[in-house]
């Protein structure tokens, strides 16, 4: 399927937010992706995967997750100065900013003529993060996070009593999270303390785990896995085909 991209600017409480949107180049109405991205912001990688997601017949939105600590089209670099500036970003802004840029985007997909405005979400690193707080919204149906980082460990800033790993019980919708055995970032004993609470809480996921390292779906960089990228790609067309049909 073809597709096309523009860049929008929408506005939310904490200022205007740029949205890099792609969607199928064909007439019709299709449901909506909010795909975030790394701390490297809309970079090369992250705008293939969105395009390569639209041509599985989604909307997608790509929001600059730290618009409001860099002027706006800011990309950072796959290197340690942009690293360390995307790493001071992620402590600087509260996962609350986050939620209000969530609804901003849903509120703007439900306006659209070529969106059925249901919303699903997806992301990598701490986008997998923000994927799954987005489903703190009644909004979003579905979460396919990919190796979301930060959630066992409470340490992303927010309001006390606000932190993601102890709001999921609030969940409605259905989650897919993906984990590499030999990420550093989310080691052994953190998967196993999300698996364990989201247990207790009864949480509508699906668990799976995969021999691959963090970042195995940047296609730059030695982590890359071609095979499972492509293995994740369909398992998120499918989960997205079903959790955002017209009968939900």
């Amino acid at each position: 399927m073809i597709t096309q991209n523009t860049f929008e600017t929408l506005a939310t409480p904490t200022g205007d937010m740029q949205v890099q949107v792609f969607r199928p180049a064909i007439d019709g109405t299709f449901p909506c992706i909010i795909f975030y991205s790394e701390i490297f912001q809309i970079t090369a990688p992250i705008a293939r995967t969105a395009n390569i997601l639209a041509g599985l017949g989604f909307v997608v939105f790509v929001p600059e997750v730290f618009h409001e600590l860099n002027p706006m089209g800011t990309v950072l670099g796959y290197d340690d100065a942009g690293k360390d500036k995307g790493n001071n970003d992620k402590w600087a802004k509260p996962l609350e900013h986050h939620d209000s840029d969530t609804q901003a985007m849903i509120s703007y997909a439900q306006r659209l003529d070529y969106c059925t405005g249901k919303v699903g979400t997806m992301g990598v690193c701490i986008g997998g993060h923000l994927a799954f707080r987005a489903a703190l919204n009644p909004n979003v149906l579905s979460a396919f996070c990919l190796y979301p980082t930060d959630i066992h460990s409470d340490t992303l800033p927010s309001n006390a009593g606000n932190n993601t790993f102890e709001r999921a019980s609030d969940i409605q919708g259905e989650i897919h999270l993906v984990f590499g055995k030999q990420d550093p970032h989310v080691p052994q004993e953190g998967r196993q303390k999300m698996y364990q609470h989201f247990q207790a809480i009864n949480l509508n996921y699906t668990w799976q785990e995969v021999n691959a390292q963090h970042a195995f779906m940047r296609d730059e960089g030695e982590r890359y896995d071609p095979d499972l990228a492509l293995e994740m790609y369909q398992s998120a067309k499918q989960f997205f085909a079903r959790t955002l049909s017209a009968s939900k």
